[in-house]
């Protein structure tokens, strides 16, 4: 693979704690094969050693890549007809979206990743039909995208054996809607579904595939509390273990899963993960906007891993995570941009942002986030998420050579004060990465893909999206505009829309 010398007007090594970083001026990284050899001042390892290119100058940053906690798709929902909307209807609206090319669309999305400074996603896959053999082949080609375009990937399958469209048994739910519609909704549901333990050889099968590939990992992803059964839970906690794979799984998203955990286990939805054995360091729960403050503690203590998805919160009208409360308890949060981030794209950099100022609540105190905090959360907390935690995530020798590399020349033009902190500035100014290294690759270089042509590749998506709808996907549409009411009837029916929506600020009814 080879050699290089990265060097940086600033070299950010490392979050050491809410507000400092180990940081080197005019530094360099010297990287072979992929991993980082040694890190000093630029003078030094360029008198010591003699790389096969240098990248960077001195008038770049250079820190870790980051790394997308939390990704679904490429093609975002607004783009097919499915519009911001409560997360519950939004599911039903989700019914009538496009067929699309998994390879194309995978690579839409990467591109917009790489281009924030993203270098490794965990990719939550879902939605796909079913038998085994084409969720495989399916799996095969979002995969083979990241391969193709040299990204990380940790790659799941969604595992849901239940309720797959309201918080109540499929069959129940179809017996409720007029029987023409309920005939056609119960097959879609149907096309949908595996037997349980499809899941688990499916994983098998992946694992098998690719276990050994430098930067290609499986793991798990139980959807939700409502989605899976306890068999379907407890399954997945003893498959974690036995292949000592991460579990990711969403959590709390909103308040009517709250309210649907009381009402199947008598507690909330953390202390029912606690009683059948998954929290722990090895379980991420993504959203977790509604935890209460004895679930804070309890994810506290076990070391439990959460993603905060902002900006999926925002558009989908699920509430704002509680993170500063998650951050004084000690607990480690990642950021995942979920399907889309508030500007309608895959930027990291915009992502830390609004995390950033999401969370200033009134007051003078210091509960609220600081840059290297936030920066921590987007590098070495997201690491930890994945499998591949301990080798990605902070830029230190022996670890692999994951690096982006952003101009200041951008972020200090026209003028920046000389006493504003360079972690700060990167936070607040940074619109994107110059050039990316995934295992001392730059598969961007100088704002251009080295390894395909993304103009030629999004315009072969576009080519296959400029046709009319099939008639199966037209059909899928008119059945989720039929449906959408009776959803939310299910939800007013049921009670779920009686409870107080409550103050718009996160600390509000933590306590039950």
């Amino acid at each position: 693979m080879g050699s290089s010398l990265i060097r940086g007007r600033h070299v950010i090594c490392k979050v050491l704690d809410k507000t400092r970083v180990q940081m080197i001026e005019d530094g360099a990284v010297f990287q072979r094969d992929g991993t980082i050899v040694e890190i000093g001042k630029h003078r030094a390892l360029a008198q010591k050693y003699h790389p096969d290119e240098i990248l960077g100058s001195g008038e770049h940053i250079v820190l870790p890549g980051f790394v997308n906690s939390h990704h679904h798709v490429g093609l975002i929902p607004f783009q097919t007809g499915s519009p911001d909307a409560p997360l519950e209807l939004w599911f039903a609206s989700r019914l009538g979206r496009r067929d699309v090319d998994l390879y194309l669309d995978t690579l839409y999305a990467a591109f917009e990743m790489i281009g924030s400074g993203v270098t490794t996603v965990q990719h939550l896959h879902s939605r796909v039909n079913g038998p085994a053999q084409r969720i495989h082949a399916a799996a095969s080609h979002v995969i083979k995208a990241y391969r193709d375009i040299g990204m990380r990937v940790s790659y799941s399958f969604g595992l849901r054996d239940q309720n797959r469209l309201v918080y109540a048994p499929d069959e129940q739910f179809v017996a409720r809607l007029p029987a023409d519609l309920g005939a056609e909704v119960a097959e879609l549901l149907r096309a949908q579904a595996i037997p349980l333990e499809e899941n688990f050889s499916l994983f098998e099968q992946l694992y098998g595939e690719h276990h050994g590939a430098e930067r290609v990992r499986i793991q798990l992803a139980p959807v939700n509390l409502h989605w899976c059964s306890d068999r379907a839970l407890t399954m997945a906690r003893d498959c974690a273990e036995k292949y000592d794979v991460p579990l990711h799984m969403h959590l709390l998203e909103t308040r009517y899963q709250k309210e649907y955990a009381r009402r199947r286990t008598g507690a909330t939805a953390v202390r029912h993960l606690q009683s059948l054995g998954l929290l722990g360091p090895n379980l991420t729960l993504g959203h977790g906007v509604w935890f209460t403050e004895s679930d804070i503690d309890l994810i506290a203590e076990t070391g439990t891993r959460v993603c905060h998805n902002a900006s999926s919160n925002l558009r989908l009208r699920s509430g704002i995570a509680p993170l500063n409360p998650l951050s004084e308890r000690g607990v480690r949060v990642a950021i995942g941009l979920d399907e889309a981030g508030i500007n309608e794209d895959r930027d990291m950099l915009q992502e830390m942002r609004l995390v950033l100022r999401l969370h200033r609540v009134p007051g003078m105190d210091e509960r609220v986030p600081g840059a290297s905090q936030v920066l921590q959360m987007a590098t070495e907390h997201g690491a930890a998420t994945t499998p591949f935690g301990a080798n990605i995530g902070t830029l230190e020798p022996g670890k692999a050579a994951d690096i982006a590399i952003i101009s200041w020349k951008d972020i200090a033009l026209p003028y920046l004060d000389d006493e504003v902190p360079v972690v700060d500035a990167v936070l607040h100014r940074a619109r994107k990465a110059q050039t990316v290294l995934v295992a001392g690759e730059p598969i961007l270089r100088d704002g251009r893909f080295t390894r395909l042509n993304k103009e030629e590749m999004l315009e072969q998506f576009a080519a296959s999206l400029r046709v009319p709808l099939r008639p199966a996907e037209a059909r899928r549409r008119e059945v989720a505009r039929q449906l959408l009411p009776h959803v939310e009837r299910f939800y007013r029916d049921e009670g779920y829309l009686d409870e107080p929506t409550g103050a718009p600020f996160y600390h509000v009814n933590r306590k039950s």
